[in-house]
């Protein structure tokens, strides 16, 4: 078994373990540009859109630190194939659903499974490349898919809705999961940790409900947060996560080692994919939304646009081991350069300027990509060498509650006060979130 001795990198590992999350995060953002197409097909009520867009971070959000464990002591391939091979499956549900409940227990399931492909996917990357400058190159590369696949995933759905049908890039996904789960059984080395740890079984219920609990109080929240569902949902959160930190105090082979956030570089590396989460996906899954109905601009129109912050970001992150900086110094760079564009996105509710929004695209996309790169390296430097995935999971699951959370508070605010001052506020405070969190980043020394 490779953990047991020196790990080979055999012909194509990198392509496939890093066309993993360009499928995942092509899935996660599909019905940003054909929401209301969706949303009427399958009849949806005042929350069906919430769900449709909320869910699959639901699944993603609650398995990806239970996925991470598995794959760690199960064996990364076996893990990657199946998720990759239950993705594909729950593809064909969503592209045949015929009402709103059924559409969102297949992403439901995507999330689950694409946790399962992201963890699997970044440990095999971490344990291919154990240090120095090929796992620079190799993180930087993965990092890079992350930015493209945010992007395809509009694109492909505003394009193939226009000559087709919303439902034929469910078909096209069902497609390309397949492919990876044969492509990763062919290609890829089977590694799993030479410490396997006995099954967590109270940490891996009392988290994944916990969390499951966090992110639907959120997704219900966009439709009034005083509701009782959203109460009970948060207050559910709370108790939930509260014995599952006093659990796992006492277990002596923990699904998540709290002792992990001691480390400063742990804590860098998952604070920062948390306000990634809420400030950079979060504003960009909603900024479509302002675009086509403040501006009347088409889901291909606003597909269009963000593929200058995709593509910058996609070389950013290909390019960033480049930059002469430490990993925490890239960080701090890429979110300083975030908040610049940012800055100059303030006024996209109450004007359409294309030359300030491309600008402030092409600026925050370069600094999405240095984001991606250095953020996907702190991930598995931050942990043991044999808890890869587990890094892997605990950094993603911090980025996808972010995501949720912002997404949500976005909502929330440009409800309450409307598209110009709304949006002017929402873009403000993640131009302040990610100034402040870069520069706590220039304090970690890694």
């Amino acid at each position: 078994m490779s953990s047991m001795t020196e790990p080979t990198v055999r012909p194509g590992t990198l392509a496939v373990a890093s066309s993993a999350p360009l499928l995942v995060l092509t899935n996660f953002t599909l019905p940003m540009a054909t929401l209301p197409q969706t949303a009427a097909s399958l009849g949806a009520g005042p929350t069906g859109p919430v769900w449709i867009l909320g869910s699959i971070a639901l699944g993603l959000s609650s398995l990806l630190l239970v996925a991470g464990g598995l794959a760690d002591d199960y064996g990364r391939r076996r893990v990657l194939v199946t998720g990759a091979a239950v993705m594909a499956a729950a593809e064909v549900v969503s592209a045949l659903s015929p009402n709103v409940p059924v559409f969102v227990l297949a992403r439901l399931v995507q999330g689950g499974a694409g946790a399962a492909v992201l963890a699997a996917s970044l440990g095999i990357v971490g344990h291919t490349y154990p240090a120095g400058p090929d796992r620079v190159r190799a993180t930087a590369r993965y990092g890079a898919m992350i930015g493209l696949g945010t992007a395809v995933g509009p694109l492909l759905s505003g394009a193939l809705a226009g000559v087709a049908s919303w439902r034929s890039a469910y078909w096209l996904m069902a497609a390309g999961a397949l492919a990876l789960a044969a492509a990763s059984a062919r290609t890829l080395e089977e590694s799993r940790s030479e410490l396997p740890r006995r099954f967590d079984v109270p940490g891996v219920v009392l988290l994944t409900l916990g969390v499951a609990a966090l992110v639907a109080g959120v997704t219900e929240g966009r439709a009034g947060w005083s509701r009782p569902v959203v109460l009970v949902a948060f207050a559910l959160a709370v108790v939930l996560v509260g014995a599952f930190v006093a659990v796992e105090r006492r277990r002596a082979e923990p699904l998540l080692d709290l002792e992990l956030f001691r480390r400063p570089v742990f804590l860098v590396a998952t604070g920062g994919a948390l306000v990634v989460g809420a400030a950079v996906v979060g504003l960009l899954g909603y900024l479509p939304t302002v675009l086509q109905t403040a501006h009347g601009l088409t889901p291909l129109d606003t597909a269009l646009l963000f593929c200058v912050w995709s593509g910058l970001s996609f070389v950013a992150s290909l390019l960033g081991g480049l930059v002469p900086l430490r990993a925490a110094g890239r960080l701090a760079l890429g979110l300083g350069l975030t908040a610049a564009g940012f800055a100059g996105l303030l006024g996209v509710g109450a004007s359409l300027s294309l030359p300030l929004i491309v600008g402030g695209l092409a600026v925050s996309g370069v600094g999405s990509g240095l984001i991606n790169s250095s953020i996907t390296h702190l991930a598995i430097e931050s942990v043991p060498a044999h808890r890869v995935s587990m890094g892997s999971g605990a950094n993603n699951t911090a980025r996808y509650i972010g995501s949720s959370l912002g997404a949500a508070g976005i909502a929330a605010v440009v409800g309450g006060l409307g598209p110009a001052q709304g949006a002017a506020v929402a873009v403000g405070a993640c131009v302040l979130l990610t100034a402040v969190t870069a520069l706590a980043a220039l304090l970690v020394r890694a």
